[in-house]
């Protein structure tokens, strides 16, 4: 972080970045709650350099290259998540033709499976977010053949054996169950490739239709399907928080090997 003449005043930054105005934004600074690269700074006359300085606000990071684009889109079943499919079926090209940027997916969701997408040309948090070592929570709602019990809800939690290894959802819920099929609430921080789908398969209950509602801090909450949107500020902060998590623990270790084939 630079302290002299060269940068700008970091008050001003976060006025430009949308925090607060410049006046509020220089309470923040004093009182403690704003962090450049790690480190407070309480300092009104601290600079810094926007497109190298990592900033938060009260733990949250704060976006400051503007050139970075991230969108939600609510995936059709039948489109497959890639920019350009080479077998001609229908793709993600058409979602981002609004924004001049070049977007791309993060991670990836089943032809059969609809919900949540986040499209971005921020390749590091694209990164990050699918990387199966960092393990971002998804929540997906399933319905299944037949009528789950509590015993199946339990055994779900509990764990099962799949022929590459032992699974177990973080939650699950049943949402209803009426008719010949129910309604599960699956959440999952597995990156293995259509893990929803053999979990559900392995205690008696194949999936019929998928839709993932929630990726990390994202809630698909309204959005027809079809539709895109950009994030607001507050999920844009929280994005990037989660990434700039990430980032610093496959810095310190984390296996950065493999892909998040998509957990559907």
């Amino acid at each position: 972080m630079e302290q002299g003449a060269e940068g700008i005043r970091l008050q001003k930054v976060l006025a430009n970045a949308g925090v607060a105005s410049r006046r509020v934004s220089e309470q923040l600074i004093v009182e403690g709650r704003v962090r450049v690269n790690g480190t407070v700074v309480t300092e009104l006359g601290s600079r810094i350099d926007p497109e190298k300085d990592l900033v938060d606000v009260d733990g949250t990071a704060v976006q400051l290259d503007t050139t970075k684009r991230y969108v939600m889109l609510n995936k059709p079943t039948g489109v497959v998540s890639s920019m350009k499919d080479d077998r001609g079926r229908p793709d993600l090209r058409r979602y981002t033709q609004d924004w001049p940027e070049r977007l791309y997916n993060v991670g990836r969701l089943d032809a059969d499976t609809s919900g949540l997408l986040v499209l971005t040309n921020d390749g590091e948090l694209a990164h990050v977010l699918a990387h199966p070592s960092f393990g971002v929570t998804k929540v997906y709602i399933a319905k299944v053949d037949g009528r789950v019990t509590a015993q199946t809800i339990a055994t779900l939690t509990r764990g099962i054996e799949l022929e590459d290894g032992p699974i177990q959802a973080d939650k699950a819920r049943l949402l209803d169950s009426s008719g010949g099929s129910s309604l599960v609430e699956l959440t999952l921080h597995s990156g293995r490739n259509r893990i929803v789908r053999r979990m559900m398969a392995a205690v008696g209950h194949p999936v019929t239709e998928l839709v993932r509602r929630q990726f990390g801090p994202l809630h698909l909450g309204t959005l027809p399907v079809g539709k895109v949107r950009e994030l607001t500020k507050v999920e844009r902060g929280a994005l990037l928080t989660l990434s700039r998590q990430g980032s610093d623990q496959t810095d310190t270790g984390a296996d950065p090997s493999g892909e998040d084939r998509e957990n559907s």
